[in-house]
Protein backbone atom coordinates (compact mmCIF):
# COMPACT_ATOMS: atom_id res chain seq x y z
CA UNK A 1 0.00 0.00 0.00
CA UNK A 2 2.82 2.38 0.82
CA UNK A 3 4.41 1.70 -2.57
CA UNK A 4 1.14 2.50 -4.36
CA UNK A 5 0.86 5.73 -2.38
CA UNK A 6 4.40 6.79 -3.34
CA UNK A 7 3.71 6.02 -7.00
CA UNK A 8 0.52 8.07 -6.83
CA UNK A 9 2.40 11.03 -5.29
CA UNK A 10 4.93 10.90 -8.15
CA UNK A 11 2.11 10.78 -10.70
CA UNK A 12 0.40 13.69 -8.96
CA UNK A 13 3.56 15.77 -9.25
CA UNK A 14 3.86 14.80 -12.91
CA UNK A 15 0.31 16.00 -13.60
CA UNK A 16 1.32 19.40 -12.21
CA UNK A 17 3.59 20.09 -15.19
CA UNK A 18 0.77 19.30 -17.62
CA UNK A 19 -1.34 22.19 -16.36
CA UNK A 20 -1.31 25.17 -18.81
CA UNK A 21 -1.70 27.68 -15.96
CA UNK A 22 1.94 27.10 -14.98
CA UNK A 23 3.39 28.21 -18.28
CA UNK A 24 0.92 31.06 -18.75
CA UNK A 25 1.69 32.35 -15.25
CA UNK A 26 5.45 32.18 -15.84
CA UNK A 27 5.05 34.11 -19.10
CA UNK A 28 2.92 36.83 -17.51
CA UNK A 29 5.30 37.14 -14.55
CA UNK A 30 8.04 37.89 -17.07
CA UNK A 31 5.76 40.45 -18.76
CA UNK A 32 5.06 42.15 -15.42
CA UNK A 33 8.79 42.60 -14.89
CA UNK A 34 9.34 43.75 -18.48
CA UNK A 35 6.70 46.49 -18.35
CA UNK A 36 7.80 47.56 -14.87
CA UNK A 37 11.43 48.00 -15.93
CA UNK A 38 10.34 49.80 -19.11
CA UNK A 39 8.32 52.30 -17.07
CA UNK A 40 11.05 52.77 -14.46
CA UNK A 41 13.67 53.49 -17.14
CA UNK A 42 11.36 55.95 -18.87
CA UNK A 43 10.43 57.86 -15.71
CA UNK A 44 13.43 57.38 -13.42
CA UNK A 45 16.24 56.64 -15.95
CA UNK A 46 17.09 53.39 -14.17
CA UNK A 47 15.42 50.17 -13.04
CA UNK A 48 14.75 49.66 -9.34
CA UNK A 49 14.50 45.86 -9.36
CA UNK A 50 15.96 43.30 -11.73
CA UNK A 51 13.58 42.59 -14.61
CA UNK A 52 13.27 38.90 -13.74
CA UNK A 53 12.37 39.55 -10.08
CA UNK A 54 8.67 38.75 -10.48
CA UNK A 55 9.36 35.52 -12.40
CA UNK A 56 12.13 34.46 -10.01
CA UNK A 57 9.93 35.00 -6.94
CA UNK A 58 6.87 33.36 -8.51
CA UNK A 59 7.20 30.12 -6.53
CA UNK A 60 9.95 30.96 -4.02
CA UNK A 61 7.87 33.49 -2.06
CA UNK A 62 5.03 31.07 -1.41
CA UNK A 63 6.58 27.61 -1.27
CA UNK A 64 6.22 27.41 2.53
CA UNK A 65 2.52 28.15 2.23
CA UNK A 66 2.21 25.58 -0.56
CA UNK A 67 3.62 22.96 1.80
CA UNK A 68 1.36 24.05 4.67
CA UNK A 69 -1.76 23.95 2.49
CA UNK A 70 -0.75 20.55 1.09
CA UNK A 71 -0.31 19.08 4.57
CA UNK A 72 -3.68 20.44 5.71
CA UNK A 73 -5.47 19.40 2.52
CA UNK A 74 -4.21 15.81 2.58
CA UNK A 75 -4.16 15.53 6.36
CA UNK A 76 -7.86 16.30 6.88
CA UNK A 77 -8.93 14.81 3.55
CA UNK A 78 -10.29 17.80 1.63
CA UNK A 79 -11.50 15.93 -1.46
CA UNK A 80 -11.91 18.33 -4.37
CA UNK A 81 -14.46 17.47 -7.08
CA UNK A 82 -12.70 17.01 -10.41
CA UNK A 83 -15.26 19.02 -12.50
CA UNK A 84 -14.77 21.97 -10.17
CA UNK A 85 -10.98 21.85 -10.63
CA UNK A 86 -11.38 22.00 -14.42
CA UNK A 87 -13.74 24.98 -14.30
CA UNK A 88 -11.65 26.70 -11.65
CA UNK A 89 -8.58 26.27 -13.88
CA UNK A 90 -10.38 27.96 -16.78
CA UNK A 91 -11.38 30.98 -14.66
CA UNK A 92 -7.92 31.17 -13.08
CA UNK A 93 -6.20 31.22 -16.48
CA UNK A 94 -8.63 33.84 -17.78
CA UNK A 95 -7.92 36.14 -14.83
CA UNK A 96 -4.15 35.78 -15.40
CA UNK A 97 -4.62 36.62 -19.09
CA UNK A 98 -6.58 39.78 -18.24
CA UNK A 99 -3.39 41.22 -16.67
CA UNK A 100 -5.55 43.16 -14.15
CA UNK A 101 -4.70 41.60 -10.82
CA UNK A 102 -6.93 43.74 -8.63
CA UNK A 103 -9.22 40.72 -9.09
CA UNK A 104 -6.36 38.22 -8.95
CA UNK A 105 -7.26 36.82 -5.54
CA UNK A 106 -8.04 33.11 -5.78
CA UNK A 107 -11.36 33.72 -4.03
CA UNK A 108 -12.80 35.29 -7.18
CA UNK A 109 -11.93 32.33 -9.42
CA UNK A 110 -13.24 29.99 -6.73
CA UNK A 111 -16.60 31.80 -6.51
CA UNK A 112 -16.94 32.01 -10.30
CA UNK A 113 -16.22 28.31 -10.72
CA UNK A 114 -18.74 27.36 -8.01
CA UNK A 115 -21.38 29.55 -9.68
CA UNK A 116 -20.57 28.08 -13.11
CA UNK A 117 -20.82 24.50 -11.91
CA UNK A 118 -24.09 25.28 -10.13
CA UNK A 119 -25.62 26.80 -13.28
CA UNK A 120 -24.51 23.82 -15.41
CA UNK A 121 -26.20 21.48 -12.93
CA UNK A 122 -29.42 23.52 -12.67
CA UNK A 123 -29.88 23.67 -16.46
CA UNK A 124 -28.59 20.11 -16.97
CA UNK A 125 -25.99 21.26 -19.51
CA UNK A 126 -23.07 19.15 -20.72
CA UNK A 127 -20.00 20.02 -22.79
CA UNK A 128 -17.52 17.86 -24.67
CA UNK A 129 -13.99 19.27 -24.34
CA UNK A 130 -11.56 17.11 -26.32
CA UNK A 131 -12.02 13.63 -24.82
CA UNK A 132 -13.49 14.89 -21.55
CA UNK A 133 -17.18 15.47 -20.90
CA UNK A 134 -18.16 18.25 -18.50
CA UNK A 135 -21.45 17.75 -16.72
CA UNK A 136 -23.14 19.38 -13.79
CA UNK A 137 -22.53 18.61 -10.13
CA UNK A 138 -24.72 19.29 -7.11
CA UNK A 139 -22.12 21.72 -5.77
CA UNK A 140 -24.37 22.80 -2.89
CA UNK A 141 -24.14 19.34 -1.36
CA UNK A 142 -21.00 18.03 0.38
CA UNK A 143 -18.70 19.37 -2.38
CA UNK A 144 -19.06 23.00 -1.27
CA UNK A 145 -17.56 22.34 2.18
CA UNK A 146 -13.94 21.46 1.19
CA UNK A 147 -14.02 24.19 -1.47
CA UNK A 148 -14.98 26.82 1.14
CA UNK A 149 -12.30 25.61 3.54
CA UNK A 150 -9.70 25.72 0.76
CA UNK A 151 -10.87 29.24 -0.16
CA UNK A 152 -10.23 30.40 3.39
CA UNK A 153 -6.80 28.78 3.50
CA UNK A 154 -5.82 30.43 0.20
CA UNK A 155 -6.92 33.81 1.58
CA UNK A 156 -4.70 33.28 4.61
CA UNK A 157 -1.76 32.48 2.32
CA UNK A 158 -2.53 35.49 0.12
CA UNK A 159 -2.62 37.86 3.08
CA UNK A 160 0.66 36.51 4.43
CA UNK A 161 2.34 36.95 1.03
CA UNK A 162 1.08 40.54 0.70
CA UNK A 163 2.14 41.35 4.26
CA UNK A 164 5.66 39.98 3.79
CA UNK A 165 6.47 40.79 0.14
CA UNK A 166 4.13 43.60 -0.91
CA UNK A 167 6.38 46.48 0.17
CA UNK A 168 9.69 44.93 -0.93
CA UNK A 169 8.48 44.69 -4.53
CA UNK A 170 6.72 48.06 -4.72
CA UNK A 171 7.82 50.03 -7.77
CA UNK A 172 7.87 53.88 -7.66
CA UNK A 173 5.89 55.76 -10.28
CA UNK A 174 5.83 59.50 -10.90
CA UNK A 175 2.58 61.28 -10.13
CA UNK A 176 1.44 64.90 -9.77
CA UNK A 177 -0.10 66.38 -6.65
CA UNK A 178 -3.16 68.64 -6.74
CA UNK A 179 -0.76 71.61 -6.95
CA UNK A 180 1.08 70.11 -9.93
CA UNK A 181 4.16 69.13 -7.90
CA UNK A 182 5.98 65.92 -8.77
CA UNK A 183 5.49 63.16 -6.19
CA UNK A 184 5.74 59.38 -5.99
CA UNK A 185 3.25 56.56 -5.72
CA UNK A 186 4.14 52.89 -5.40
CA UNK A 187 2.74 49.98 -7.41
CA UNK A 188 2.94 46.31 -6.45
CA UNK A 189 1.84 43.93 -9.19
CA UNK A 190 2.59 40.27 -8.55
CA UNK A 191 1.68 36.70 -9.38
CA UNK A 192 2.36 33.90 -6.91
CA UNK A 193 2.17 30.21 -7.82
CA UNK A 194 1.36 27.73 -5.04
CA UNK A 195 1.69 24.03 -5.96
CA UNK A 196 -0.75 22.38 -3.53
CA UNK A 197 -1.22 18.64 -3.17
CA UNK A 198 -4.92 17.83 -3.36
CA UNK A 199 -7.04 14.74 -2.82
CA UNK A 200 -9.41 13.97 -5.72
CA UNK A 201 -11.80 11.10 -6.41
CA UNK A 202 -9.89 8.24 -8.07
CA UNK A 203 -9.08 4.59 -7.93
CA UNK A 204 -5.64 4.41 -6.34
CA UNK A 205 -5.80 5.27 -2.65
CA UNK A 206 -8.25 3.25 -0.62
CA UNK A 207 -9.86 4.84 2.43
CA UNK A 208 -8.62 2.07 4.72
CA UNK A 209 -8.08 4.54 7.57
CA UNK A 210 -11.52 5.14 9.13
CA UNK A 211 -11.00 8.86 9.84
CA UNK A 212 -9.52 9.78 6.45
CA UNK A 213 -10.73 11.49 4.41
CA UNK A 214 -13.34 13.50 6.28
CA UNK A 215 -15.00 14.94 3.17
CA UNK A 216 -15.58 11.98 0.85
CA UNK A 217 -18.14 13.36 -1.65
CA UNK A 218 -19.64 9.89 -1.56
CA UNK A 219 -16.43 8.34 -2.87
CA UNK A 220 -14.50 5.42 -1.39
CA UNK A 221 -11.25 5.63 -3.36
CA UNK A 222 -9.00 8.60 -4.02
CA UNK A 223 -6.02 9.93 -5.94
CA UNK A 224 -3.53 12.76 -5.43
CA UNK A 225 -2.72 15.65 -7.73
CA UNK A 226 -0.30 18.55 -7.35
CA UNK A 227 -2.45 21.47 -8.42
CA UNK A 228 -1.17 24.99 -9.29
CA UNK A 229 -3.08 27.74 -7.50
CA UNK A 230 -2.30 31.22 -8.83
CA UNK A 231 -2.71 34.29 -6.64
CA UNK A 232 -2.60 37.68 -8.33
CA UNK A 233 -2.22 40.99 -6.54
CA UNK A 234 -2.15 44.61 -7.69
CA UNK A 235 -2.41 47.68 -5.50
CA UNK A 236 -0.86 51.13 -5.21
CA UNK A 237 0.03 53.24 -2.22
CA UNK A 238 0.74 56.95 -2.14
CA UNK A 239 -0.88 58.39 0.99
CA UNK A 240 0.89 55.75 3.11
CA UNK A 241 4.47 54.55 2.78
CA UNK A 242 4.72 51.03 1.24
CA UNK A 243 6.45 49.71 4.38
CA UNK A 244 3.32 50.58 6.37
CA UNK A 245 0.58 50.11 3.77
CA UNK A 246 1.16 46.57 2.48
CA UNK A 247 1.60 44.88 5.90
CA UNK A 248 -1.67 46.49 7.00
CA UNK A 249 -3.39 45.37 3.81
CA UNK A 250 -2.07 41.82 4.07
CA UNK A 251 -3.16 41.53 7.70
CA UNK A 252 -6.76 42.32 6.75
CA UNK A 253 -6.72 39.65 4.03
CA UNK A 254 -5.36 36.83 6.22
CA UNK A 255 -7.76 37.77 9.02
CA UNK A 256 -10.58 37.44 6.50
CA UNK A 257 -9.14 34.05 5.50
CA UNK A 258 -9.34 32.77 9.08
CA UNK A 259 -13.00 33.80 9.35
CA UNK A 260 -13.87 32.17 6.00
CA UNK A 261 -12.07 28.95 6.96
CA UNK A 262 -14.00 28.68 10.24
CA UNK A 263 -17.39 29.44 8.65
CA UNK A 264 -16.60 27.09 5.77
CA UNK A 265 -15.85 24.25 8.20
CA UNK A 266 -19.16 24.87 10.01
CA UNK A 267 -20.79 23.99 6.69
CA UNK A 268 -20.00 20.35 7.47
CA UNK A 269 -23.24 20.49 9.50
CA UNK A 270 -25.16 22.46 6.85
CA UNK A 271 -23.46 22.85 3.41
CA UNK A 272 -25.38 26.06 2.67
CA UNK A 273 -23.25 27.79 5.32
CA UNK A 274 -20.13 27.02 3.28
CA UNK A 275 -21.73 28.60 0.20
CA UNK A 276 -22.53 31.69 2.27
CA UNK A 277 -18.90 31.75 3.47
CA UNK A 278 -17.65 31.94 -0.13
CA UNK A 279 -20.13 34.71 -0.99
CA UNK A 280 -19.12 36.71 2.09
CA UNK A 281 -15.45 36.19 1.25
CA UNK A 282 -15.94 37.68 -2.22
CA UNK A 283 -17.79 40.72 -0.88
CA UNK A 284 -15.30 41.27 1.96
CA UNK A 285 -12.29 40.91 -0.35
CA UNK A 286 -13.78 43.45 -2.77
CA UNK A 287 -14.53 45.76 0.16
CA UNK A 288 -10.93 45.57 1.40
CA UNK A 289 -9.67 46.48 -2.08
CA UNK A 290 -12.11 49.38 -2.43
CA UNK A 291 -11.52 50.85 1.04
CA UNK A 292 -7.74 50.72 0.72
CA UNK A 293 -7.91 52.20 -2.78
CA UNK A 294 -10.04 55.14 -1.60
CA UNK A 295 -7.72 55.77 1.35
CA UNK A 296 -4.66 55.86 -0.89
CA UNK A 297 -6.17 58.03 -3.63
CA UNK A 298 -7.23 60.77 -1.22
CA UNK A 299 -5.13 63.02 0.94
CA UNK A 300 -1.50 64.03 0.54
CA UNK A 301 1.38 62.04 -0.90
CA UNK A 302 3.68 60.37 1.60
CA UNK A 303 6.67 60.89 -0.70
CA UNK A 304 6.75 64.42 -2.14
CA UNK A 305 9.18 67.38 -2.17
CA UNK A 306 9.89 68.89 1.24
CA UNK A 307 11.39 72.26 2.15
CA UNK A 308 13.49 70.69 4.88
CA UNK A 309 15.71 68.14 3.20
CA UNK A 310 15.65 65.83 0.18
CA UNK A 311 13.04 63.05 0.16
CA UNK A 312 14.15 59.50 -0.72
CA UNK A 313 11.83 57.89 -3.30
CA UNK A 314 13.71 54.62 -3.84
CA UNK A 315 16.96 52.85 -2.97
CA UNK A 316 18.80 50.72 -5.52
CA UNK A 317 19.97 47.24 -4.57
CA UNK A 318 23.59 46.73 -3.51
CA UNK A 319 24.27 50.48 -3.48
CA UNK A 320 25.93 52.72 -0.85
CA UNK A 321 22.45 53.96 0.09
CA UNK A 322 21.23 50.41 0.80
CA UNK A 323 24.38 49.63 2.80
CA UNK A 324 23.74 52.73 4.90
CA UNK A 325 20.21 51.48 5.61
CA UNK A 326 18.42 54.40 3.94
CA UNK A 327 14.67 53.90 3.51
CA UNK A 328 11.88 55.21 1.30
CA UNK A 329 10.20 58.26 2.81
CA UNK A 330 13.22 59.42 4.83
CA UNK A 331 14.67 62.92 4.33
CA UNK A 332 18.34 63.74 3.95
CA UNK A 333 18.87 67.10 5.66
CA UNK A 334 22.69 67.32 5.78
CA UNK A 335 25.54 65.78 3.77
CA UNK A 336 29.07 66.14 5.13
CA UNK A 337 27.85 68.91 7.42
CA UNK A 338 26.15 70.89 4.63
CA UNK A 339 22.39 71.53 4.57
CA UNK A 340 20.72 70.25 1.40
CA UNK A 341 17.31 71.07 -0.04
CA UNK A 342 17.53 69.54 -3.54
CA UNK A 343 19.33 66.89 -5.54
CA UNK A 344 22.00 69.20 -6.92
CA UNK A 345 22.97 70.47 -3.46
CA UNK A 346 23.13 66.89 -2.20
CA UNK A 347 25.64 65.69 -4.78
CA UNK A 348 27.71 68.87 -4.51
CA UNK A 349 27.95 68.24 -0.76
CA UNK A 350 29.02 64.64 -1.41
CA UNK A 351 32.04 65.96 -3.34
CA UNK A 352 33.27 67.85 -0.27
CA UNK A 353 34.61 64.53 0.93
CA UNK A 354 34.39 62.19 -2.04
CA UNK A 355 35.94 59.27 -0.16
CA UNK A 356 33.65 59.42 2.85
CA UNK A 357 29.94 60.25 2.91
CA UNK A 358 28.26 61.32 6.16
CA UNK A 359 24.49 61.85 6.13
CA UNK A 360 22.07 63.30 8.64
CA UNK A 361 18.57 61.90 8.09
CA UNK A 362 15.11 62.51 9.44
CA UNK A 363 13.18 59.23 9.68
CA UNK A 364 9.41 58.66 9.45
CA UNK A 365 8.79 59.92 12.99
CA UNK A 366 10.95 63.01 12.52
CA UNK A 367 13.84 61.73 14.61
CA UNK A 368 17.38 62.50 13.47
CA UNK A 369 19.83 59.67 12.77
CA UNK A 370 23.34 59.56 11.32
CA UNK A 371 24.60 57.32 8.55
CA UNK A 372 28.02 57.16 6.94
CA UNK A 373 29.76 55.11 4.30
CA UNK A 374 33.17 54.95 2.67
CA UNK A 375 32.74 55.49 -1.07
CA UNK A 376 34.72 53.38 -3.53
CA UNK A 377 35.40 54.01 -7.18
CA UNK A 378 32.98 51.28 -8.30
CA UNK A 379 30.09 52.63 -6.15
CA UNK A 380 27.05 54.19 -7.81
CA UNK A 381 27.84 57.84 -8.51
CA UNK A 382 24.41 58.88 -7.20
CA UNK A 383 24.74 56.74 -4.06
CA UNK A 384 22.02 54.48 -5.45
CA UNK A 385 19.28 56.97 -4.53
CA UNK A 386 16.15 57.97 -6.43
CA UNK A 387 15.06 61.35 -5.08
CA UNK A 388 11.91 63.43 -5.39
CA UNK A 389 12.80 66.59 -7.24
Amino acid sequence: MVEELLIEVVKGIGRFFLHPAIYITVLFSILIGYYRVKRERRQLRTRILWGWTEAKRLVIDGYIWAIILSVISVGIGLVMPTPWLYIFSAWMVLIVLLFMYQVGSAIFAIALSVATLYIIDVYNWSFNIFSWKLTGLNIMDEAIVPIAILAGLLLIAEGALIQKHGASHASPRLADTARGIEAMEYITKRLWLLPVLLVIPGDVISSYIPYWPQFTLGESTFSLVLFPFVIGFQQKSRHTLPAHFFPRYGKKVWQLGIIVTIIGAVGYVMPLISAIAIALAVLARLLITYIEYKKETSGSFAVSPQSNGVMIAAVLSDSPAEKMGLLIGERIVKVNGQKVTNEQELYEAVQINAAHCRLEILDFSGELRLRQHILFRHDHYRLGLILVR
